[in-house]
């Protein structure tokens, strides 16, 4: 696969996930009356398969008064809050990010890092060639 179908086929794949997250929140209308903000924290390496991510996710989403919603698949999980929590954001402890929407790697870091990853290998291997391929 060519590196520009690659970016293709990958640029479809997010826009199909976006347009599967407005089917699949629906809010209702005390939702929307009672101005609740919602989010949807994403992993991109699956985290949320393990329990006790999904549990530690959770947690630190609640000190910015995030209400858990729902977990999606072992990528995305949706939170929700009142708008009036923003007013505490500014005592939040140094580090809580309560607009965080990815946990662990983004997508472009996990990308990074294989591409980064298969370069040194496929560098290690010139190398072991060159040094070694006269036995």
């Amino acid at each position: 696969m060519s590196g520009a179908h690659a970016a293709a086929h990958a640029a479809q794949e997010k826009k199909k996930r976006e347009q599967e997250e407005e089917e699949m929140t629906r809010y209702t209308g005390d939702e929307l009356s009672e101005d609740f903000e919602f989010k949807i924290v994403r992993s991109a390496t699956g985290a949320f398969s393990k329990r006790e991510k999904v549990e530690q996710v959770i947690s630190e989403e609640a000190a910015a008064g995030w209400k858990f919603v729902e977990k999606f698949d072992d990528n995305r999980m949706r939170f929700k809050r009142p708008a009036s929590a923003r007013r505490n954001d500014f005592s939040l402890p140094p580090g809580v990010d309560p607009y965080r929407t990815t946990y662990g790697l983004s997508e472009g870091g996990l990308a990074f890092t294989i591409f980064g990853s298969i370069a040194v290998l496929g560098g290690l291997i010139v190398l072991f060639v060159w040094l070694f391929g006269g036995l």
